[in-house]
């Protein structure tokens, strides 16, 4: 017996082929039962709620006077009504000066003197009358940013999609800043038919959660 007899010839593609091929008839009802299982029952989540985690209430005591906005000025005129209500005197003016209206992380930081910030919640563009009774049920603060308009499919020529808007919600009221007397039950809110563009709640600035 010679030693190259002993030893084990590693087989060719050629020959390598044919054995493969049978493997895989042979094994093909497990590989189709499972590939079956993996599309059958393991699918994509339909949807998500609105807040992930326990159900908690940060601020159910708050006393929030609506003021009115001059002009554009949404963004800036919200912060500063909230701010005001955790007793901390900003102006409209000086939130103005500390945010970019297109950049929310800069809301949030503006608002870390009162002891806040902001974080995300699971939304898509559905409009905002889909999300009212579970913010209801969630009964706290948030701030609701919809489209003001019908959305357009493409953006305009300035790349600009289309105005958008944020009013604040707390327990079951939503506060506009756009109207004189702009504080609405919830479920009557005039605007809610149109598009959701994003959702945050207000949390206390430990929180875990953030932007």
């Amino acid at each position: 017996i010679t030693v190259e007899s002993l030893c084990v010839r590693p087989l060719s593609i050629h020959e390598l082929a044919p054995i493969s091929t049978l493997f895989f008839i042979i094994t093909f009802p497990k590989w189709y039962s499972l590939i079956f299982f993996l599309f059958r029952f393991i699918k994509p989540n339909p949807s998500a709620p609105l807040w992930f985690g326990e159900k908690e209430v940060f601020f159910d005591d708050l006393a929030i006077e609506h003021l009115h906005q001059i002009g554009p000025s949404c963004v800036p005129t919200t912060l500063s009504m909230i701010a005001n209500a955790f007793g901390q005197k900003i102006s409209i003016q000086d939130m103005k000066a500390m945010i970019n209206t297109q950049a929310p992380e800069t809301w949030s930081k503006a608002l870390e003197s009162c002891g806040l910030k902001l974080a995300y919640c699971n939304i898509d563009q559905r409009p905002l009358e889909y999300y009212i009774e579970e913010l209801k049920e969630l009964n706290d603060l948030f701030f609701l940013s919809f489209y003001s308009h019908p959305l357009p499919a493409e953006p305009d020529d300035n790349g600009k999609l289309c105005t958008a808007h944020i009013v604040t919600m707390y327990q079951d009221s939503i506060i506009d800043t756009a109207m004189k007397q702009g504080v609405f039950e919830a479920d009557k809110y005039p605007r809610s038919h149109l598009r959701t563009k994003r959702i945050f709640r207000v949390v206390p600035i430990d929180h875990e959660r953030g932007l």
